[in-house]
């Protein structure tokens, strides 16, 4: 048990000292507002409130974390151990910044709450972010604030036991289009092949053909390559199937389809799985097509379905997640930037979602992850050797912090050929990784 004093218990401080002491270092505290019980105490203890008393461990809080409004705030660099920080603490405080209110600026996204220039699929951009402008958005700044708070109660409470969390391989896998030429009804192939006709693509058409007459394999039909990768493995990945209306962003089979049906069915049965939701359903406004489809999902499979993966990323605070909580979904998977690879909240860690237009905690476990195929290859135009370096380094910086490593994959980037050449194996030799380092090898 860990004690912790603050001159004011009031959400924010209660939210933060659970997300890095309870979900991080997985230590149990307690709070008091009593400067005599906090000094008479003999647990080891923290001390976060405006005064210092002794030799204690002594931050001074930055008043972001006791405000009740949600406004834009100014920040500026604070320089330690030649990295930048931010929100600045006091001279006699253990750290020249204070790492419980730069957490909860980075874990609540504070600053996506307000106005930024969007991209064109109205997404907040990566190089909008105060870790990109600080260069620590490939570093997991609020484990590894964690571990220095660790650190420092370790020093002054010898006898305290904190085992390094340990590392967690956390594969998924989205369904956006099951497969490239089958099963896509015959109104929806005569069209596509129209299409390849006026801009005289005849190796679609061959592909097409040889597809239909079952000459060769439908090349998004990887779903056996991928049993035969976890086949063996405690690891599963989790899967994300798309049941939208079919619309410009949103071409999946229809959810009717009998195929698709029969194909989430199998991969329910081995593999948990949940809703991705579609680009309708990720406007602000789109509760209702989450229902829908998360209906839609749950019918086919006959389980309940509570986890869920925005389609294109796409989040606005808080309303989609507010939707989701509605919807009964208890665990998101957005949290992640479509253009850059690293850690979109600092954190590596799965940690529940706080909505600062409520001032609450919720439900809602929000899982980061951390690199994605199409990142990789179409934002950052990446080689597979290349992409499988960016993999391991963010790998490793999990691991360094005992946090969980989460990626997202398509069954269509693992074709094994073009446009995604090389691509398979850097899928393999990522999840063999993966199993070796949760295992506790390596």
């Amino acid at each position: 048990m860990i004690l912790i004093f603050t001159d004011e218990l009031n959400p924010r401080i209660e939210y933060i000292s659970k997300v890095i002491f309870s979900t991080i270092l997985q230590q149990e505290i307690s709070f008091t507002t009593n400067p005599s019980v906090f000094l008479q105490s003999d647990l080891p203890k923290l001390n976060y409130s405006g005064t210092r008393f002794d030799n204690e461990i002594y931050i001074q809080p930055h008043p972001i974390i006791y405000r009740k409004d949600l406004s834009k705030l100014r920040i500026h660099p604070v320089e330690y151990k030649n990295e930048k920080y931010f929100f600045e603490s006091s001279p006699d405080s253990v750290f020249p910044f204070d790492p419980f209110s730069a957490s909860f600026y980075l874990v609540t996204r504070y600053e996506e709450y307000f106005l930024s220039t969007r991209d064109q699929f109205n997404r907040y951009q990566a190089n909008e972010s105060l870790l990109a402008e600080y260069g620590l958005l490939k570093k997991p700044v609020v484990n590894i604030w964690a571990g220095m708070l660790a650190e420092k109660l370790k020093t002054h409470f010898p006898e305290l036991n904190l085992p390094k969390p340990r590392f967690v391989f956390l594969p998924t896998i989205d369904i956006d289009n099951a497969w490239a030429y089958s099963h896509k009804g015959l109104w929806r192939s005569f069209g596509a092949c129209t299409k390849d006709l006026l801009h005289q693509n005849i190796s679609s058409i061959k592909n097409r053909i040889l597809v239909w007459t079952g000459m060769k394999p439908d090349p998004y039909d990887t779903y056996a390559f991928i049993d035969e990768i976890y086949k063996d493995s405690v690891v599963k990945p989790v899967f994300f199937f798309l049941l939208g209306d079919y619309a410009p962003y949103d071409k999946n089979v229809s959810w009717k389809n009998k195929y698709l049906r029969n194909l989430i069915r199998r991969t329910a049965e081995k593999y948990p799985s949940g809703i991705h939701p579609s680009f309708a359903a990720g406007e602000t406004n789109g509760g209702k097509k989450l229902q829908q489809e998360k209906k839609r999902l749950e019918i086919i499979c006959g389980l309940k379905m509570t986890k869920s993966r925005q389609h294109f990323l796409r989040l606005h605070f808080p309303e989609n997640y507010q939707n989701l909580l509605e919807a009964g979904i208890q665990e998101d998977y957005t949290m992640g930037y479509p253009s850059h690879t690293g850690f979109r909240a600092g954190i590596c860690t799965p940690y529940h979602f706080y909505d600062l237009k409520k001032e609450t905690e919720t439900s809602l476990k929000i899982i980061p992850f951390q690199v994605m195929d199409v990142t990789l290859r179409n934002y950052m135009n990446l080689n597979p050797e290349e992409a499988l370096n960016e993999i391991e380094t963010l790998m490793r910086e999990v691991k360094n912090v005992g946090g969980t490593f989460s990626c997202i994959w398509h069954n269509e980037s693992l074709i094994g050929q073009d446009p995604w050449n090389g691509y398979r194996e850097v899928f393999i030799q990522m999840n063999h990784k993966g199993f070796e380092w949760a295992n506790g090898n390596a």
